[in-house]
């Protein structure tokens, strides 16, 4: 029940509902409509928070590019209209309507969300704050925060019904964006036939939008992680499509935060660091509480510019504000940790990476080796040598590509102990 298509006029906009916005097809971003949070506590002054709450969750959900969101004045209408979400969303054109409700309690407040589904009425999501009223501003950032990740992200909530619905079409009837979607799904599963299968379907995916520019980005991502693993015989031909997708990707959305990250990293490989530095910067002045470009900004902290303990802080936020990552949150975590010299840390996020790929199983071998276990370290150096002979650690180094000198020193004292070439 998408409906939206993906372009500078409705995705990642706050748009007001109107006639046609809905079109009907199922492949298209969702419509979400936001209704005043509703004030249960007896002081009218708590309606100015429950106003503030929903009126930043419309700002923070209109960033995400594969969104449109009801514009707050056309919702002030529907004021203490929770309870008729179906004639609600027809009126609006909207796929789901986000609601909650505020009691204050003492020195705590208690906010609860649910998401809806206007086509059945039905609750898909839900979630309860408890939060003291000590910090006025700092609550209502928190409770914003987490609820724009667990529905918003890579694989929110609305990413997953997304999936769900897609994952029941004949392939000859997926649109772009259930192309995208799916494309994301089989990106993250990190293994062989997946990543094939994930650039086949995001390929498909801008050839039938080459204006849909989150796909783009996260086509040139995969070919970025099949040159640094070693997935592809020709690395560096990896690394020009990447470099292709994401300048495409730029020119189309040159305010999407992950899609500067990556230009940050091909700016390193050109050996402009300090133009990396500056994308990385303005990646997080764009996105500063996405969880997913956090997370991502942490090992890039790390391995190429920056503090690597600050890219342990990104990372450490990232997971609270996201509980529900995937996997390769904490491979940005264990990266981070490893450059910070918290081996045995490292180890611990590396055990909840994706686990059979050649980078997580580099990095368990590295921190083996400088914790002085040399047994396991030889181990996993002998399994990558087996199961992925392309791969080798200056070929992770030039493409990532690692450029902090304390990483660069640690990855190849690592590696030296480890024995992997």
């Amino acid at each position: 029940m998408y409906r939206v298509l993906i372009d500078p006029a409705t995705a990642g906009k706050i748009v007001d509902a109107k006639p046609g916005l809905s079109s009907g097809d199922d492949s298209k971003p969702p419509v979400i409509a936001v209704l005043p949070f509703e004030n249960l506590s007896a002081d009218d002054g708590w309606t100015r928070l429950a106003d503030g709450l929903s009126a930043d969750m419309i700002g923070d959900l209109a960033r995400y590019p594969d969104l449109a969101v009801i514009s707050r004045q056309t919702m002030q209408s529907y004021r203490g209209r929770a309870s008729d979400t179906r004639s609600v969303g027809r009126e609006l054109n909207a796929d789901y309507l986000l609601e909650g409700t505020l009691q204050a309690i003492g020195q705590r407040v208690r906010v609860a969300v649910q998401l809806v589904d206007t086509r059945t009425g039905a609750n898909l999501w839900s979630a309860r704050f408890d939060e003291s009223t000590d910090d006025f501003f700092l609550m209502q950032d928190s409770i914003t925060q987490n609820v724009i990740n667990a529905l918003a992200g890579t694989f929110g909530k609305l990413a997953n019904l997304g999936r769900e619905v897609a994952r029941r079409k004949p392939p000859s009837s997926l649109g772009a964006y259930d192309c995208y979607l799916l494309g994301v799904e089989l990106h993250d599963r990190f293994t062989t036939d997946a990543r094939a299968e994930a650039i086949r379907m995001l390929s498909r995916a801008v050839e039938l939008d080459p204006g849909f520019a989150r796909a783009w980005m996260t086509l040139g991502l995969a070919h970025a992680v099949d040159a640094f693993n070693a997935f592809t015989p020709d690395s560096a031909a990896s690394v020009e499509r990447w470099r292709e997708c994401v300048e495409k990707a730029l020119a189309l959305d040159p305010t999407d935060p992950m899609t500067r990250l990556y230009m940050g990293a091909l700016r390193a490989i050109d050996g402009d660091i300090s133009g990396a530095a500056e994308e990385y910067d303005r990646a997080l002045a764009l996105a500063p509480n996405d969880a997913d470009v956090l997370s991502m900004l942490a090992s890039s902290r790390a391995l190429v510019c920056g503090n690597p303990e600050e890219g342990c802080a990104l990372a450490e936020r990232a997971l609270r504000l996201n509980p529900q990552a995937p996997s390769w949150y904490y491979a940005q975590l264990a990266r981070a940790r490893f450059v910070a010299g918290r081996y045995a840390d490292s180890l611990s996020s590396l055990r909840q990476s994706p686990p059979d790929i050649p980078v997580t199983l580099m990095f368990r071998a590295l921190c083996h080796a400088l914790l002085e276990e040399p047994a396991q370290a030889q181990s996993i150096a002998r399994r990558i040598a087996v199961e992925f002979p392309r791969f080798t650690v200056e070929n992770f180094i030039r493409t990532y590509p690692v450029t902090n000198p304390l990483a660069l020193a640690a990855i190849k004292e690592g590696a030296r102990r480890a024995g992997i070439a």
